[in-house]
């Protein structure tokens, strides 16, 4: 059930409960047909997916007109999410493999999200430019950072910088080596009470 959604984010409209509620269904009926999530998590959707995605929501309050970049967003994660929270917010989302694009455009479209647009591409074709690269654990940030650094634009319109937000988890001292001086790690669970967001980190590396 949704409900962990609605303890962190009271302030939903009837709109954006539906749309949320909704995705169970879909995401179950998606994922008997293509594996876009693994078969034993897909009962814990809202807690290990919704929720997850929605940390980089804690962490910024996105302004109507930004506009942000899915980078490897596997079924919609966390972009889909994201853009039920802020539907004034265009969100591109993007992957290599084009079954798993397939299915988060057809989530947007079932639940009438307007501000998704969803493409098969690999980051090193992506050509857009974006305020924010959002993306789950999809490759070390070195190496993130090297294919999105061309996207991000240089004008602001955010309280926080352009940059990327990344979710991720275990141990990241190696990987944030390079970028020490100016990158933000904050545990999700100080926002989120549930065992399983211990040792699970919302990362943000300004452009």
């Amino acid at each position: 059930m949704y409900t962990c959604i609605l303890k962190y984010f009271p302030d939903l409209t009837p709109v954006q409960r539906e749309q949320y509620a909704a995705l169970d269904a879909l995401y179950k009926d998606w994922n008997s047909k293509i594996n876009v999530i693994s078969r034993k998590d897909i009962d814990n959707l809202y807690e290990h997916h919704v929720l997850h995605s929605l940390g980089i929501a804690k962490a910024i309050n996105f302004r109507p007109g930004t506009k942000v970049l899915d980078f490897g967003c596997g079924g919609g994660f966390p972009g889909i999410p994201l853009a039920i929270m802020f539907p004034e917010v265009s969100f591109t989302l993007i992957d290599g493999t084009g079954k798993k694009v397939r299915v988060a455009q057809e989530v947007a479209d079932s639940i009438g999200l307007k501000n998704v647009t969803a493409c098969h591409r690999r980051g090193e074709e992506e050509k857009g430019m974006y305020d924010f690269v959002v993306s789950r654990a999809v490759m070390q940030l070195p190496d993130l950072y090297k294919i999105v650094k061309k996207n991000i634009s240089t004008r602001q319109q955010n309280a926080m910088p352009n940059g990327i937000f990344c979710l991720k988890g275990g141990s990241l001292d190696e990987e944030l080596r390079p970028f020490r001086n100016i990158v933000e790690k904050t545990e999700l669970s100080i926002w989120f009470a549930e065992e399983w967001f211990k040792e699970k980190y919302l990362i943000y590396l300004p452009r």
